[in-house]
């Protein structure tokens, strides 16, 4: 979905009188949008006289908040020191060379970015990979390839 204007400041309206909303206003943006467009920031001065300065400090202190659209599927691929012993580097290379991503890290069909993490929580399946909310472990670069595959043929 394209952003517009208007509609952003449909999402922002139940917040007007609000207290100690930047947080909840950016998260009912992005959920909307997958990122936070451009113009959002101004819109959250002009509705809710939040000084654009600080919705956006807060959208870039916040590793969960995105500045730029992301791609149908969020692969988050580890490397933390057990994945990274166990040659993550090689896989996350492999990575960006089977989906042709180039800064930034989503694909050019719009189906996958690709967000290195430092940890998922899963060390004694290294090196691991998640796509949305579904891990997958023991990794080689061919099954990473296979997994991606199932993806981009409409699975997952």
């Amino acid at each position: 979905m394209k952003p517009k204007a208007k509609d952003i400041r449909e999402i922002v309206a139940p917040f007007k009188g609000d207290r100690g909303v930047t947080i909840p206003v950016l998260q009912a943006i992005q959920n909307v949008y997958g990122y936070l467009p451009p113009e959002t920031f101004s819109i959250i001065e002009d509705e809710l006289g939040i000084p654009s300065s600080v919705s956006y400090g807060v959208a870039t202190f916040y590793s969960q908040f995105r500045l730029r659209p992301v791609g149908k599927h969020i692969i988050k691929a580890c490397d933390g020191t057990a994945c990274h012993v166990r040659g993550s580097q090689t896989l996350l290379s492999s990575i960006k060379d089977h989906l042709d991503l180039k800064d930034p890290e989503s694909s050019n069909d719009g189906l996958f970015t690709l967000e290195i993490v430092a940890c998922l929580g899963c060390c004694s399946l290294a090196p691991v990979m998640m796509i949305d909310d579904v891990t997958y472990g023991n990794l080689t670069i061919e099954k990473m390839k296979e997994i991606i595959m199932t993806y981009r043929k409409g699975g997952g």
